[in-house]
């Protein structure tokens, strides 16, 4: 596909796909009708960059789909002066998008080799305000708590209670839990100390983070 096909696909995904998919904070739809996601999917995929599909990255991950990566930013409302805690670097697109949106991202991939072609990807658009690290964050990273923003870009069996108490009062965190083929996309907003506040976004379908957390069953 010519560069001018890739342009034209892009157009297509933002105003036949994301639009139509509740998305319609103009800040959001100006961010990804720029976004080099050509960049940041394997070569292999680069033609399928803009289609409405997961793409695999290896390690049995996948890249969300396009239109399921613009909701959930679009849920987090960020703010220019967020810190953000991304959990699961992935390809790096979706720390491109919130690097563009917030003040600093913090990115932790299991993988060490899907973490260093990110940082190498997003090294050639210049981002400089995403921090990647390699390391488990399937029970949560407190490394630099308390965050404004919390992405978690692989799906939770159940969500651990030590992601929620890592956000900063008023902080917001989007998580896909459940488990296949039956996931929900939920938000999760900090109101103070220690009340939150859960709003079900979507249902979706995506492969779990490595290590993540079991839901206890019984045993008789």
């Amino acid at each position: 596909m010519l560069e001018m096909n890739l342009d034209a696909a892009r157009h297509n995904m933002v105003e036949s796909q994301i639009r139509t998919w509740s998305v319609l904070d103009e800040r959001v739809l100006a961010l990804v009708a720029r976004a080099p996601r050509q960049d940041f999917v394997s070569p292999a995929h680069r033609n399928l960059a803009f289609v409405d599909m997961p793409l695999p990255l290896g390690h049995g991950q996948v890249m969300m789909a396009p239109l399921v990566e613009a909701r959930l930013v679009q849920a987090l409302a960020i703010k220019p002066t967020d810190k953000i805690l991304e959990i699961g670097t992935g390809s790096g697109f979706v720390t491109w998008l919130l690097a563009h949106l917030g003040a600093r991202v913090h990115s932790v991939e299991i993988f060490a080799d899907l973490s260093a072609a990110a940082q190498r990807k997003l090294a050639a658009h210049n981002i400089a305000n995403a921090v990647l690290e390699v390391g488990d964050a399937a029970a949560g990273w407190e490394r630099h708590k308390p965050y404004d923003v919390i992405f978690v870009t692989g799906s939770l069996p159940t969500l651990p209670d030590s992601f929620k108490t890592c956000l900063a009062p008023g902080g917001r965190l989007v998580a896909i839990v459940g488990q296949s083929p039956a996931m929900e996309a939920k938000l999760i907003r900090r109101l103070d100390a220690h009340a939150f506040a859960e709003t079900s976004l979507f249902e979706t379908d995506l492969p779990a983070l490595v290590n993540a957390k079991q839901p206890e069953r019984f045993v008789f």
